[in-house]
């Protein structure tokens, strides 16, 4: 059994990593670590969770080492920084869920990251990316860092155009959609139910930095494969779910049948992105809701004709698949294990 730890133990992140590790046919739950709720046990803290195993939260000192193989830090970025500094070379392997080493050109990180102040040699260290596209690195990697929930779905709905096709990506403009759990469990008052109720809340209507994480690595995989990528970030009143929808303008024709039949081919045995068409089911889709619960991510190509633009929509569960169920898709390339090992749960519909 792979011994797993869960930084961040309280957090809903945190949470739903200790739902799919101790489901985990080859995952035992030995560690979980924390501040404010040092002592309490996971019961306590996600009412959800029933099942202990006898653990409660614990500070995180550097004799964690003895204790896990695999370290999840479903913390804040500020904290994952000063933790990689602790844990690297102590664990086997720490998979980072927040934004500490994303971005890795350094003045784009302080722009994004003006408060996290990280080790330059660790962030050239960690490996980063979404499992499909940067799996082949994960194994034996000691350090791996995770995209956001709105960079994966981004990152998955244009890897097709700029990696698989090879389109050079003039201008691409991205309309976020997001449920309240991709905001954590801070409280804010914009968040109380009375404001977040039905609303549709332009929070970052300007810019976003997981579109930055985005730019920064795609130009990283293929210098020039992209131009400018801004987004808008908007706050709906369901919990769980984002759509991604990206907008994008390049110099070469291309009809809709060819990118279907791209995407197709990109995402050809790679189980937990579906591509869908649009019209191929009840409802339209992609829609968070069709994929609630799950690891997958559901994505849809279109050509709009009178706008001359590719039309790319992704729709995830910013929990699982944007969050702790890549987490647990990305330890398990790292140990060599199935990818959906422990991740095949269907989505729950409606929810």
């Amino acid at each position: 059994m792979i011994r797993a730890g869960v930084v961040g133990a309280s957090g809903l992140a945190g949470g739903e990593l200790i739902r799919l590790i101790i489901q985990h046919p080859d995952l035992e739950l030995t560690f979980l670590g924390g501040s404010s709720s040092i002592g309490k046990r996971p019961a306590q803290l996600h009412p959800g969770l029933r099942i202990d195993h006898g653990l409660t939260v614990r500070p995180v000192t550097d004799d964690i080492a003895d204790h896990v193989d695999v370290i999840f830090l479903a913390t804040p970025a500020p904290v994952s920084a000063e933790l990689a500094a602790l844990l690297a070379d102590r664990v086997p392997a720490v998979i980072d869920l927040s934004g500490a080493f994303r971005i890795r050109t350094p003045e784009l990180h302080d722009r994004w990251y003006p408060k996290v102040r990280r080790r330059a040699d660790l962030a050239d260290r960690f490996v980063y990316g979404v499992p499909e596209l940067v799996g082949d690195q994960f194994a034996d990697a000691a350090l791996i860092s995770l995209p956001g929930c709105y960079a994966t779905a981004i990152t998955l709905g244009l890897a097709p155009l700029a990696l698989g096709l090879g389109l050079e990506l003039r201008t691409v403009l991205v309309d976020g959609k997001s449920g309240s759990s991709g905001g954590g469990l801070k409280l804010r008052t914009a968040d109380l139910h009375p404001f977040r109720s039905g609303a549709i809340a332009p929070y970052a209507p300007t810019g976003h930095r997981h579109a930055a994480e985005v730019g920064d690595f795609l130009k990283r995989s293929r210098p020039g494969a992209i131009g400018s990528l801004t987004m808008s970030a908007y706050g709906v009143s369901h919990v769980r779910g984002l759509l991604a929808s990206s907008y994008v303008f390049t110099d070469r024709a291309v009809d809709e049948r060819e990118l279907l039949r791209a995407y197709l081919r990109f995402y050809k045995g790679h189980r937990f992105v579906r591509v869908r068409r649009h019209t191929e089911t009840l409802i339209p889709v992609p829609d968070p809701q069709a994929v609630l619960g799950s690891n997958f991510c559901d994505v849809t190509v279109l050509h709009d004709d009178e706008g001359d633009r590719i039309v790319v929509l992704a729709a995830l569960d910013n929990l699982v698949k944007g969050a702790a169920g890549q987490a647990v898709q990305a330890m398990n390339l790292r140990f060599g294990l199935p990818e959906e090992t422990g991740l095949t749960t269907q989505p729950v519909m409606p929810a």
